[in-house]
């Protein structure tokens, strides 16, 4: 199976930006991300075919199926099986300055 590729494309003491690519059969199981406080914004940039669908348990913001804006140190967090295609996404997180 192909593997994650992340490109970091700004990496700041509280602001990082990645280009993530997810292949076709991976998957993000449930979970929560325990790195202190942060904010995500996640843009999806292409969505795989069929599957990759991301699922969370609460969001600050929500456009469709394509940005969100959630605290994955809060709220638990998955993405389904990418059954064809791939998925490619711009992901911001800010970290909050009290962490």
């Amino acid at each position: 199976m192909a593997r994650v590729i992340n490109r970091s494309l700004l990496d700041l003491r509280r602001l990082t930006i990645n280009l993530v690519t997810y292949p076709e059969g991976h998957s993000v199981m449930r979970h929560n991300d325990p790195m202190g406080s942060y904010y995500k914004l996640n843009i999806v940039l292409k969505k795989p075919r069929r599957g990759g669908v991301f699922e969370t348990d609460g969001s600050l913001f929500r456009l469709a199926d394509r940005v969100v804006l959630f605290r994955p140190d809060l709220h638990e967090h998955s993405v389904s099986r990418i059954e064809r295609g791939k998925r490619v996404l711009l992901s911001i997180a800010l970290h909050a300055p009290w962490r």
